[in-house]
């Protein structure tokens, strides 16, 4: 079972929400700490229009043929309110519950969200990141914070996104002429490395496999719950 590196609580209010990211941000690693990696987690979260219930999933993928081997889904109540930048207390109690259940342990783990690419460089990658103490990617579709150009039209190309003077994340064309995507370190890689996992994982498509996958189990999970 996943470990916790770091406990903290969740039922807090957003002003103790707030500090608690610029106090954990300093425990976030921006250089390559990355052991070899057999296994990649990707996670999702769904919500149900009708409820305050949401499911979370977990998909992990052969790191070298990408093939899913293992998916986990958790049913859970909605415990924090949708705030901006602290979209990581809503979402990573259920994901944690979800990645603890996991038979094959994963050396790095891809979100569908911001890592550095946030207001006080504690996106919801970083949280997971630390409190696990394992390799994250943030790889999201859309911008948090910062300002860009347009990287070129090919596969591979990148340009960056900047806030406050300081790189903190990477506009990555995925396929060419196809929308980027926003990489951005989330811990224990640096951005060069995010930029080089995120694109073995789009051999084909824009979106990550590993986004890919989990979004298609917690919807087909959501909508088994919808009809309970």
């Amino acid at each position: 079972m996943l470990k916790i590196h770091i406990q903290h609580r969740w039922d807090l209010n957003e002003e103790e929400a707030t500090s608690l990211q610029k106090e954990l941000a300093n425990q976030v690693i921006t250089r390559d700490q990355l052991p070899d990696v057999q296994y990649i987690a990707g996670v999702d979260v769904a919500y149900s229009e009708h409820t305050d219930q949401l499911i979370a999933a977990v998909v992990v993928l052969d790191a070298f043929t990408l093939e899913v081997i293992e998916s986990v889904t958790v049913k859970d109540s909605v415990q924090f309110p949708y705030l901006p930048g602290l979209f990581s207390f809503r979402e990573l109690p259920p994901v944690i519950k979800a990645l603890q259940q996991l038979e094959h342990e994963p050396q790095l783990i891809v979100c569908d969200s911001q890592g550095l690419a946030h207001p006080r460089r504690f996106g919801l990658a970083c949280h997971l990141g630390v409190l696990l103490n394992i390799p994250a990617i943030g790889c999201g579709k859309t911008r948090l914070v910062g300002e860009y150009t347009e990287p070129d039209r090919l596969r591979g190309s990148s340009s960056a996104l900047v806030d406050e003077e300081q790189q903190i994340r990477s506009l990555l064309r995925t396929q060419t002429d196809v929308k980027p995507v926003f990489v951005s370190v989330g811990h224990r890689n640096s951005l060069e490395t995010a930029n080089e996992w995120i694109l073995r994982l789009t051999p084909r498509y824009r979106l990550p496999e590993t986004t890919r996958m989990a979004d298609q189990l917690v919807r087909k999970a959501l909508k088994e719950l919808e009809n309970e």
